[in-house]
């Protein structure tokens, strides 16, 4: 078996299995640094009992999806959207999330000419300062 460094080919790249790299580390911040150099992943598994730790991973990494003390699960539940950010591409699907990615949503103003103020077209005969209050 060969030993897996942050500069090994395997981690030069997107992985997508059967192959699970596993680095271990001594320091967390160090981690983060060298994640959040290499782009964002669209997965990130994370293994500990520290939950100061596990707030520290989610909060200083961006990522798509992933798992604590697991992997690959996040997949399976249809109430947790799946798609990645960045280079790893983008939109969520699964259940309702596949639903909104896919659905556009027209955003429409409609004004009826029963009420239209002057005041909003130019050229601006109001003060300026007035007008700016107003609105």
């Amino acid at each position: 078996m060969e030993q897996i460094t942050w500069d090994s080919p395997i981690m030069q790249e997107e992985i997508f299995g059967p192959i699970l790299p596993l680095l271990s580390y001594t320091d967390l911040n160090d981690v983060i640094l060298k994640i959040n150099d290499r782009g964002r992943p669209l997965a990130l598994y994370y293994f500990s009992n520290n939950q100061k730790h596990h707030e520290k991973i989610i909060q200083s990494i961006p990522f798509g999806g992933g798992c604590i003390n697991d992997t690959i699960m996040h997949l399976s539940s249809p109430y947790l959207p799946f798609g990645g950010i960045g280079d790893s591409g983008m939109g969520r699907y699964h259940g309702k999330f596949t639903f909104d990615t896919f659905t556009h949503y027209k955003s429409i103003l409609k004004k009826s000419f029963r009420f239209d103020q002057q005041w909003r077209y130019p050229p601006y005969k109001i003060n300026l300062n007035l007008l700016k209050w107003f609105i």
